[in-house]
């Protein structure tokens, strides 16, 4: 079920305090992405967006998904910590009421040269348009399960790094892409954009569990990196959008 967030002109899957796992454009509105020439530290990067998106004659609360890097995967409480500092700001902007934040996301841990402090790799915003094709940006998930639990206790095949267990844990979160596209009235002949991050070989599964399902109909770019909490080992993101430029 998604919920509306007005302010911004998109609909989001409702996730957990630090991010939503999807938004999608309203009507009359189109998701325009923007990427960093080079990874932004955070505090220095919401002030680039901000003055981005007002530049582009938008609201702050117009801010629905971003892709941060990270220097090293976090643990259970180290993630809980720098998402409680990550949503203040999306607080002052509107967006993040103390219980539900609208913005989707993906944070990952590149392996090599990692940038020094968590920052921005990218971020996306709505924005008035014309075009009547629905735009949407899959937020990034890894092969943990959703619960309560620890990420060791719902991760699917934990520490489980055979070509079986690597083959599941590709398929699962191919699985939870298509469930939360879903949502959205959406699948993998709409997307025009997918990502993944891992830093194992996943081409034994590849054409199976992604090219044969339609998950790479765009090609698939791999992100040589880590998903942001310790032991999870396979993440994906997928968008739609039109309109993608660097800055």
């Amino acid at each position: 079920m998604t919920s509306d967030f007005a302010a911004g002109n998109y609909r989001f899957i409702p996730a957990v305090f630090q991010y939503s796992s999807g938004v999608a454009a309203s009507p009359g509105y189109e998701i325009e992405r923007v990427r960093f020439d080079k990874p932004v530290p955070l505090s220095e990067g919401f002030a680039k967006i901000a003055k981005y998106i007002q530049a582009a004659g938008r609201p702050l609360t117009s801010f629905c998904a971003c892709e941060l890097r990270s220097p090293a995967a976090f643990t259970d409480e180290g993630f809980k910590n720098f998402n409680l500092h990550y949503v203040k700001t999306l607080s002052e902007w509107g967006i993040y009421d103390g219980k539900t934040n609208p913005v989707a996301r993906s944070n990952v841990c590149p392996e090599i040269a990692p940038p020094a402090e968590p920052s921005f790799y990218a971020f996306s915003f709505t924005r008035p348009s014309q075009n009547t094709t629905p735009t949407f940006v899959i937020a990034g998930s890894g092969e943990s399960q959703d619960g309560l639990a620890t990420y060791a206790e719902r991760t699917v095949r934990y520490r489980d790094l055979s070509p079986d267990g690597l083959a599941e844990k590709v398929r699962y979160v191919v699985g939870v892409m298509e469930k939360r596209m879903a949502e959205f009235e959406v699948g993998w002949q709409d997307a025009t954009a997918s990502q993944t991050y891992t830093v194992h070989d996943f081409h034994p599964v590849f054409a199976e569990a992604l090219v044969k399902r339609g998950a790479a109909r765009g090609g698939l770019t791999w992100h040589f990196a880590r998903p942001p909490v310790i032991d999870l080992e396979y993440e994906m993101d997928c968008r739609r959008v039109m309109r993608e430029v660097v800055i």
